[in-house]
């Protein structure tokens, strides 16, 4: 994969995110570390993917503290997918749990 894919990738699955919060706080939060991984050097993304899993996991447990169950659905989906992609382009190791 190239380094630009690594970064798009990363950056659209934050964008997807950022679309599915609920609150303003953590949308500021989202778009925030989707700008820094759009401008980080790409030894930094293996820490940005981990950043942005931390990130999801905070928003998914928002939406259920919430009991807002369709929230819920798509964000954690969108998780998965972030975390698929950071194991397939090898940022994080498919062992490694939050």
């Amino acid at each position: 994969m190239t380094q630009q894919y690594l970064v798009g990738e990363l950056s659209l699955l934050l964008g997807e995110l950022q679309l599915e919060v609920c609150r303003s706080d953590f949308a500021q939060k989202v778009a925030g570390l989707r700008q820094t991984v759009e401008h980080c050097p790409v030894s930094c993304l293996s820490q940005m993917a981990w950043q942005a899993l931390e990130l999801a996991d905070d928003v998914c447990w928002d939406s259920l503290q919430r009991a807002d169950a369709s929230a819920l659905i798509c964000q954690s989906a969108t998780c998965a997918r972030l975390r698929e992609f950071a194991v397939c382009a090898a940022l994080i190791d498919e062992d490694e749990r939050l």
